[in-house]
């Protein structure tokens, strides 16, 4: 109770407080009568339904009211990129970009699921290129160059 008062003293959001320690960061979230701790790095992914988030962690699911840009203005520090207006994937859990015939580009995370890449949110792609080896990086992808293509 105590971490929610201070959220809302702060002016943060009563359900979503980050608490950094070292390099290690963890999310305080409100869920029914507790306040869980969960680690940022443990993330997959987040997305928008109307006025609330779901949380998309490793093992469980949470929804949070909370808009997705704030999410997003939050959980940029820990390598989350936004891909869609609606969704933010955590830049660790991708595996593989792949670029459709019509130039639009779907990322798939570790687990199998598929996010969509809209296109106003294309650039942000170049957030995952920047650590890649062995390539030019996002401009391989344009051209058509993917690893694992098929």
């Amino acid at each position: 109770m105590i971490l929610l008062e201070v959220a809302i003293v702060m002016g943060l959001s009563p359900q979503l407080h980050i608490a950094t320690k070292g390099s290690a960061s963890r999310i305080a979230i409100k869920a029914g009568k507790k306040i869980l701790f969960i680690d940022s790095a443990d993330i997959i992914a987040v997305e928008a339904e109307g006025n609330y988030v779901l949380l998309q962690h490793k093992s469980s699911r949470y929804l949070l009211r909370e808009l997705i840009s704030t999410m997003a203005e939050k959980l940029s520090l820990f390598g989350f990129v936004r891909i869609h207006r609606s969704s933010l994937v955590n830049a660790a859990f991708v595996e593989e970009i792949q670029r459709l015939s019509t130039g639009e580009y779907v990322l798939l995370v570790r687990g199998g699921k598929k996010y969509m890449v809209a296109r106003t949110y294309k650039k942000n792609l170049h957030l995952l290129a920047e650590s890649w080896i062995g390539t030019n990086g996002f401009v391989q992808i344009e051209r058509g160059g993917l690893i694992n293509s098929e």
